[in-house]
């Protein structure tokens, strides 16, 4: 009788090798991982590297210690000028509205002293963005100077300072109408914003000392219509919004313009806070005094 050799006793199983996931999403498997840190990477987390690629929290750290490339007037580096589209935008919308809904639109947006002396104060600003509705003329001609001095205004100085310099002049030639218009008149358009964009373009010429005789032609000719078409056709144009945006922009331009580059954020900040204080204080100083002239 043969004996059987014992049977081998049985092996322990291998583990399955486990699959790695993506640390910021757990649910998706990888098996690339970031050239910094080691850590799993999925294709939505992959930044490209000098070699291979790195996960979004490793390029941001990256990037702190490289030094972000600034305009000529301290604003961060502008590729595409969204502000000046986002105006363009705005403006074509509240248009637009103007025509389907008659003058709804423009009698609550417009400019109006008295109106804004009982504390309809969006009307400073709001009155910018709105346009007559029956003179096409009026809205292309400011939709044709914003897309032309937006962009170029909008790379000197970053976003939000020419937004800033784009909005304060409107508010300075709503500011000037509410001190000189008639009480019951009533202003729409974005020319004084155009205007103080007119004087920041001068100013700008004439800190890189570049030929400033073109826009100082325009300005010119662009005040004089301001002052002599109306005696000539009966027109009314708001002088006041004209000069008080001009006044405006063109300050506002110098301050940042020519303001110490030391500590030149926090300068700017001041001169826009500071342009923007005294605008209001002016028109809380001016609101009553309507208010008592109606009573």
């Amino acid at each position: 009788m043969t004996s059987q050799p014992p049977s081998p006793p049985p092996q322990p199983e291998q583990p399955a090798e486990a699959v790695p996931t993506c640390f910021r999403h757990p649910d998706r498997e990888t098996w690339v991982r970031c050239q910094r840190c080691e850590r799993p990477i999925c294709p939505d987390c992959m930044r490209d590297a000098a070699v291979g690629f790195q996960c979004p929290e490793c390029v941001a750290e990256g990037n702190k210690g490289i030094r972000q490339a600034k305009s000529a007037f301290g604003g961060n580096v502008v590729r595409t000028p969204y502000v000046t589209w986002a105006i363009l935008g705005l403006t074509g919308l509240v248009f637009a509205a103007q025509l389907l809904t008659g003058q709804a639109v423009g009698t609550a947006l417009a400019m109006q002293p008295v109106g804004v002396a009982i504390g309809q104060y969006y009307r400073l600003i709001t009155s910018a963005f709105v346009h007559d509705s029956g003179n096409f003329l009026h809205i292309l001609f400011n939709g044709w100077a914003i897309f032309a001095i937006g962009p170029y205004l909008e790379r000197a100085f970053g976003h939000v300072r020419f937004a800033a310099i784009y909005l304060l002049s409107a508010l300075g030639g709503s500011v000037l109408g509410l001190w000189l218009d008639p009480l019951n008149s009533w202003t729409v358009g974005a020319s004084g914003a155009v205007f103080g964009m007119f004087g920041a373009v001068f100013v700008v010429g004439r800190r890189l000392n570049l030929d400033v005789r073109g826009i100082g032609v325009v300005i010119a000719l662009n005040l004089a219509i301001t002052f002599v078409l109306p005696a000539i056709s009966g027109l009314r144009i708001s002088w006041t919004g004209h000069v008080g945006g001009l006044i405006t922009g063109t300050v506002l331009a110098l301050a940042l313009a020519y303001l110490p580059k030391t500590n030149r954020t926090l300068w700017h900040v001041l001169a826009i806070a500071g342009a923007l204080a005294l605008l209001v204080a002016l028109v809380l100083v001016r609101a009553p005094a309507i208010v008592s002239l109606l009573s």
